[in-house]
């Protein structure tokens, strides 16, 4: 069998599963890249040409094939070649009572010396063992295939991150990585898929998503019903409770609180939580929601639905948000106001003040009234952009003071027959109807992107607007989410 140091990445990437590593050795199908996919593998190529453009004469071993690459990476090293582009390394070595390949291709060889440093060119900004172990391991296993192969130590190892910086990974003479590697390798011979329990942000970005989670709702799986955490879903499906009406036929709110579940290396109860997890299971189960608590809504003729959009900050040159959009709904509603960034050098900036510009026209007209978005990425927005470019009037200040989460609202006064309080799975739960096909918070940032590299003026007009829809249908989808949750009144209690 052969290993790859990739297999740290199909691990941990979009987020830790071992069944995806094993779906994969099965050669099980999975859905086609996604267009962010795509456009994150671009600038991935990209950072990492740029980074080679700077390291001088080198030797580009790319092109060949995998045998005669590993041969040729072995005759550069030997006769100290100053850079060496990615090489190859092929290690045989017995794991486990397993005999087994071990491949791994360094983006960079670089003479230090007498010996070499090892470099690999990630876009992730942050290169840790909190944020991306799966990049410690892969450039750990990096370091163990140059020793076995040559048989020194490299001088060091290093990550070129998404921030420019070169980062240091320590070596422990692949003591880590092998018994990462022995792990996968455990899960790539088993005979018989396991239990993987799925998750709405965990699954996402996945290509076996669509796979898993039909089988989780054809089983009515546990780990469908919100609140329940990897943790619980596993602790749980090993005393084989597996399904939502199993979970509602052994355990109440007490029992279920009482119950300890495995996190990490210690236990730990279940506490508060249970309840909520009680009544989520009985809205599946019976298909039906539950008012808990009129929606803690501040009274006001109008309200602004309030949505950004905006690059993850992994993309270093794309680092911002691209789109400040807000509408006036009630009884004096207004035209949309999206704030754009410019694409130029200081388009970020002038996003920033064109929002603030916006916001203190909807103050001008109506008052300090409820800014309603979905979840903490606003707020944590707002105060990162005060930071960055400042807040002269006072405006980001009046609008956090009357940002009303709907996200918290909806889970504080309803409970839900669904498996997610993602304002995407809530919309269709209120009929609420998109006109696009394609949208997305994935699918915005890749069309930004290409509108960010493209030179044709019509090209760019014609992606900005198609944004702009997605983020015109995100404030009315608020705004229905919004005026449902306000026709919602708890059943009065029948008097003794």
């Amino acid at each position: 069998m052969r290993l790859i140091a990739s297999d740290f990445i199909t691990n941990y990437r979009p987020s830790l599963c071992d069944l995806r590593v094993l779906l994969r050795q099965n050669g099980e199908k999975e859905a086609e890249p996604s267009v962010f996919d795509e456009v994150l593998r671009r600038l991935g190529i990209r950072h990492e040409q740029g980074h080679l453009s700077t390291l001088g004469e080198h030797t580009d071993l790319s092109p060949l094939p995998l045998a005669e690459r590993i041969k040729r990476t072995s005759e550069a090293i030997a006769s100290g070649v100053a850079v060496l582009y990615q090489p190859a390394f092929l290690v045989t070595h017995s794991m486990a009572g397993t005999d087994v390949e071990i491949l791994g291709m360094p983006d960079f060889l670089i003479r230090n010396g007498d010996g070499y440093v090892i470099r690999d060119s990630k876009m992730s900004r942050r290169i840790d063992e909190d944020n991306h172990p799966e990049i410690l391991l892969q450039v750990q296993l990096y370091g163990w295939l140059f020793e076995t192969s040559v048989g020194t130590r490299p001088r060091a190892l290093q990550v070129h991150s998404g921030t420019g910086d070169i980062v240091d990974v320590p070596y422990d003479g692949g003591v880590s990585p092998l018994a990462a590697l022995e792990h996968v390798l455990t899960i790539k011979q088993m005979k018989a898929e396991f239990y993987e329990p799925v998750g709405w942000s965990k699954c996402q970005g996945c290509g076996f998503k669509n796979r898993c989670w039909a089988t989780a709702e054809a089983n009515h799986d546990i780990a469908l019903v919100p609140d329940i955490d990897q943790s619980l879903a596993k602790t749980l499906h090993g005393l084989g409770v597996l399904s939502r009406q199993e979970l509602l036929n052994k355990f109440d709110v007490t029992s279920l609180g009482d119950f300890k579940r495995t996190v990490g290396k210690r236990e730990q109860k279940v506490g508060k939580k249970s309840e909520r997890i009680i009544q989520f299971a009985e809205a599946l189960e019976k298909n039906e929601e539950k008012v808990l608590a009129v929606p803690s809504i501040p009274s006001s003729p109008n309200y602004v639905m309030f949505d950004l959009e905006g690059m993850p900050s992994y993309l270093r040159e794309l680092d911002k948000i691209y789109l400040w959009g807000m509408q006036v709904f009630g009884a004096t509603p207004s035209e949309f106001m999206p704030a754009v960034s410019n694409f130029g050098a200081n388009g970020d900036q002038e996003g920033w003040i064109e929002f603030l510009a916006n916001a203190k026209l909807v103050f001008e007209a109506h008052g300090d009234i409820p800014f309603v978005h979905w979840a903490s990425y606003e707020r944590t927005q707002i105060t990162r952009y005060v930071d960055r470019f400042g807040d002269p009037d006072g405006i980001a200040a009046r609008v956090k003071a009357n940002l009303l989460d709907l996200l918290t609202v909806a889970r504080d006064s309803v409970v839900l027959p669904v498996p997610s309080f993602s304002l995407k799975v809530i919309e269709k739960y209120v009929n609420y109807k998109r006109s696009q096909t394609e949208y997305g918070g994935d699918w915005s940032m890749a069309m930004f992107i290409e509108a960010t590299e493209t030179s044709d003026d019509a090209k760019r007009k014609e992606v900005m607007d198609e944004i702009l829809k997605y983020n015109r249908e995100d404030l009315e989808a608020t705004w229905t989410v919004f005026q449902w949750l306000k026709t919602k009144v708890p059943p009065v209690k029948a008097s003794a």
